[in-house]
């Protein structure tokens, strides 16, 4: 009775951690939705637009959409490493 308690516990841990990093997965991609948005607004304002307003808006947003890529890159490798950790010291 309790070898399948035990055998229950580390398949629903387990289960769980996989949910995890699932949902950094999902997470990553979402900032990588966002960041391409935002450079592709950008590039479409410099490209549609002429005045020097929407110009400067599109030449600014290009920068700020790479960024938010690599923050989420960053934040994905972080939780990554972090569950990677956890998950060796546990199991």
């Amino acid at each position: 009775m309790a070898a399948s308690h035990n055998r229950l516990r580390e398949l629903r841990d387990l289960l769980a951690l996989e949910r995890t990093l699932m949902a950094n997965e999902r997470t990553l991609l979402a900032y990588v939705r966002t960041g391409m948005a935002l450079v592709i607004a950008g590039f479409s304002l410099i490209q549609f637009f002429r005045q020097n307003l929407f110009v400067w808006v599109g030449v600014a947003l290009v920068p700020i959409g790479l960024g938010v890529v690599l923050v989420g890159w960053v934040r994905y490798r972080h939780k990554g490493n972090a569950l990677a950790s956890s998950s060796s010291t546990s199991l």
